[in-house]
């Protein structure tokens, strides 16, 4: 069969999981000066030039809130995403000598670059609550739904990285394409402008971008902005929902072929 989750496989293998998100996240900062501060400080230079060109220079409007932190909102999720996806798309290529060695459920690879992600987020999340707290911002009710934000972007970038792991294996194309494809994807999101910028006419099929759903959700849910449409929301899930599905399809019925080809 083309679509054969096996879930107790998964749970058999979770060691090994675990064992790759630890060992991405070491090697990540293995012998840097500052350590994990470059999780805080990527997100931090981004918003300081965004703020300077956008803000100052373009007057991109923000919603009525200071346009630091409104960008910053969105970028959090949006680093998350991008670094996940680059991740995952990367790691069975990466990890060709452990694939023709032993056995193990390959999903677990593209699944374990979007796991360690959630590490960086983490830390610039910190920094995301100093910035409420010095604009006196107090996060809504909406931040309990906040998880299902995270878990949109998460599914997203296993999404697309279940796709791109299984191509990268037999076009090294992939590799180069990825960064591409994310620049190209955060300007299609709103990150540095709000969606009351795009089009009436266009809106439906912005909201096929699971992404900006999720930047919506996010400054909803901590800014207290107005509520976003839920059914731009419902629309991006079913798109991740069909992307995930069809990315496990095409993963499991192209990883007889990665032993061979990697």
């Amino acid at each position: 069969m083309w679509f054969r989750l096996d879930l107790a496989a998964l749970w058999q293998y979770r060691e090994l999981l675990y064992f790759l998100v630890w060992r991405d996240v070491k090697v990540r900062y293995k012998q840097t000066a500052i350590g994990a501060t470059w999780a805080l400080l990527q997100p931090l230079m981004t918003i300081i030039i965004f703020t300077a060109i956008f803000a100052h220079f373009a007057k991109i409007p923000s919603d009525g809130l200071p346009y630091s932190i409104f960008a910053y909102t969105a970028l959090v999720p949006w680093i998350y995403f991008a670094s996940a996806l680059n991740r995952s798309s990367g790691s069975v290529v990466s990890e060709a000598h452990l694939i023709s060695k032993i056995y193990f459920p390959r999903v677990i690879l593209p699944l374990a670059g979007t796991v360690s992600g959630i590490i960086d987020f983490a830390i610039a999340f910190v920094l995301l609550v100093g910035m409420m707290s010095w604009y006196e911002i107090m996060p809504t009710w909406g931040l309990l739904a906040l998880p299902l934000f995270l878990l949109l972007a998460f599914a997203t970038a296993l999404a697309v990285g279940l796709w791109c792991s299984a191509l990268h294996v037999r076009y090294r194309d992939v590799g180069l394409t990825v960064p591409f494809l994310t620049q190209c994807w955060m300007y299609a999101s709103p990150v540095a402008y709000p969606v009351s910028l795009v089009p009436e006419n266009w809106r439906f099929f912005y909201s096929l971008n699971p992404m900006a759903g999720v930047i919506e959700g996010f400054r909803w849910a901590l800014l207290g902005k107005q509520v976003p449409d839920f059914g731009v929301m419902a629309i991006s899930a079913v798109v991740v929902a069909l992307l995930l599905v069809s990315g496990l399809v095409f993963f499991k019925h192209m990883e007889r072929t990665f032993v061979d080809v990697v």
